[in-house]
């Protein structure tokens, strides 16, 4: 029954869901501290919507802990673990170089033929994505791309879209490439290995589609020419920093990844296998990184006296000055390549593109007058922090990557999700689906496929969507259990290829891609965006919809 209770809860959802796709800030002036500016976006909208809500009497402790502790078999802590413990494998992975070092090789396999060089990456960047998921390709193949197409003067948009494109289409293969996969597996009770089975052949499907309809749009030679400006051959020995922590991730992240399919058969939680992977992968961590540090193959950290002596005979190295940075102006991405300036490719770009080359660490001068200047406590920190950051640069590098804004917000949206359901509104949309679909498995993976992907854009990321989604499907009142797992299969390929859509905020990753190209002096318009996914969105909504209809027809 819809009361006022019911349309102020939703009221107060699609808000917080308008805030997210579009943030805004308030200005306010406070005691002592003068005027400040109070962000209201991805992370604060979702937990304040829920303080309105609870003291509106709209939800209350059984929702939030229902939200939290998760509930027809949906648990969202177990899934938040999962992805927060594999992103730090993965991120710790990506910092020893692997990544750049991968785009090195493939560069040189492409050669100065421009087309052959743009499918080589594409199917480099796909395959990376199918074992790490889409957050750490995101995070290093935006930085390589920006440089490389200024340094080899290309167009960036068609690599950028491209590189976008196969990070979130191939985030469906398996069930550890995205959040949302995790909430399908759980939400519909389907086998990790299964969803693979599942998802293999839509995931094929939309990659082909998606290069197709790449290749369409940017078909033009002032896009992608058919000759490259001729480079040097690159090294990817010279971005490889450390050979022997990329051996070590890679066993760790491939076993965890093997062990999780194994113990999915016997019902056990994933977070109880993925947890203690990434602590002993910490604990490798700090002892590889304390190793070097002791054997000189590390810079030491500053003394005190470094920290406000003008010209000792011992300055600040290097990674440390990154690092107090990174301490005074606010963690920001990695620059993955900024230690290969002997590259011809980066050599160039600093010489004609100097406005985007990564900032220079400050002398050592500046940062003692940086550091004189703050307050005696706030110094201290500073200076510890960056002694920390130079004896275990794998953690310190790390810790600012990791998407740890994801937790509290995916938590908001499970909870949101609880008092619309509390309030009867899931109940409301599973009957609007059922009338639609009639509870036909045909038509029921086209009305998800679809929905989803729109969902994507105006449900505050694809986790919300897909979330909601798995709600109303599970509800839906005519639904046979057939139907209810191919409408699960088409909401996990939509929360995929929905990334690849009209808003950034679609996915984190979007959020998180326009965040890089910022850093790096590139401003891609949402006008753009959208513009540029059109067609990649069209045709792998329409290729890996009908692919998931021709398994559902054999299977059932």
């Amino acid at each position: 029954m819809i009361t006022r209770f019911s349309i102020v809860t939703l009221l107060l959802f699609i808000l917080s869901i308008a805030l997210v796709i579009r943030p805004i800030s308030i200005p306010i002036r406070l005691p002592l501290l003068g005027k400040r500016r109070i962000p209201i976006n991805l992370t604060t909208t979702p937990p304040t919507i829920i303080a309105i809500l609870w003291a509106s009497q709209c939800l209350g402790p059984t929702q939030i802990r229902d939200g939290i502790v998760g509930t027809d078999g949906v648990k969202p802590y177990n899934i938040l673990i999962l992805f927060c413990s594999l992103a730090y494998m993965a991120i710790t992975l990506d910092i020893t170089g692997i990544l750049q070092a991968a785009a090195f090789w493939v560069s040189n396999k492409g050669g100065s033929n421009g087309w052959k060089l743009y499918i080589y990456f594409y199917l480099m960047l796909t395959s990376l994505t199918v074992f790490m998921g889409n957050d750490p390709v995101i995070l290093s193949g935006t930085v390589f791309l920006v440089y490389y197409t200024t340094a080899t003067e290309l167009e960036p948009m068609p690599w950028l879209i491209s590189e976008f494109a196969a990070a979130n289409t191939a985030s469906m293969v398996l069930f550890v490439g995205n959040i949302t996969n995790v909430v399908v597996c759980e939400g519909f009770t389907i086998n990790n290995v299964a969803f693979t089975a599942y998802t293999i052949f839509p995931f094929l499907a939309c990659c082909a589609a998606c290069f197709l309809a790449l290749a369409i749009q940017f078909r033009d030679k002032k896009h992608i020419p058919p000759r490259l400006r001729a480079t040097e051959r690159l090294d990817p020995k010279s971005v490889l920093r450390d050979p022997e922590g990329a051996i070590v991730g890679s066993l760790f992240f491939g076993t965890c990844l093997v062990v999780i399919i194994i113990v999915s058969f016997f019902k056990i939680d994933v977070w109880k296998i993925s947890l203690p992977f990434a602590v002993a992968k910490l604990v490798f961590d700090f002892s590889w990184d304390h190793y070097r540090f002791v054997n000189g193959k590390l810079h030491r950290p500053p003394s005190s006296e470094d920290s406000s002596a003008d010209n000792g005979d011992d300055p600040m190295d290097l990674q440390t000055q990154q690092a107090m940075t990174m301490a005074t102006d606010g963690p920001h991405c990695q620059e993955v390549i900024s230690s290969n300036a002997h590259s011809p490719i980066i050599a160039s770009t600093a010489l004609k593109n100097t406005e985007k080359s990564p900032p220079s660490p400050p002398s050592k001068s500046e940062l003692s007058e940086q550091i004189e200047n703050r307050p005696y406590t706030r110094r201290h920190l500073q200076l510890t922090h960056a002694r920390l950051a130079a004896h275990f640069p794998t953690f310190f590098t790390a810790l600012p990557r990791l998407p740890l804004a994801l937790v509290p917000f995916a938590f908001s949206q499970f909870i949101l999700i609880e008092a619309l359901q509390h309030q009867g509104w899931i109940d409301v949309f599973a009957r609007w689906l059922a009338i639609a679909s009639q509870g036909q498995i045909q038509s029921s993976i086209w009305l998800i496929g679809v929905i989803g992907v729109l969902m994507c854009n105006v449900s505050g990321t694809n986790i919300g969507a897909t979330i909601l989604l798995a709600k109303v499907v599970r509800a839906a009142p005519n639904f046979t259990p057939e139907s209810t797992r191919a409408a699960g299969i088409a909401l996990a390929v939509a929360s995929n290829i929905g990334a690849v859509s009209f808003t950034f905020s679609a996915s984190l990753a979007g959020l998180l891609w326009q965040t890089i190209l910022l850093q790096k002096g590139i401003d891609i318009r949402q006008t753009q965006f959208a513009f540029w996914n059109f067609l990649p969105i069209v045709f792998m909504t329409g290729a890996g919809m009908a692919i998931v209809s021709a398994e559902m027809a054999i299977l059932y």
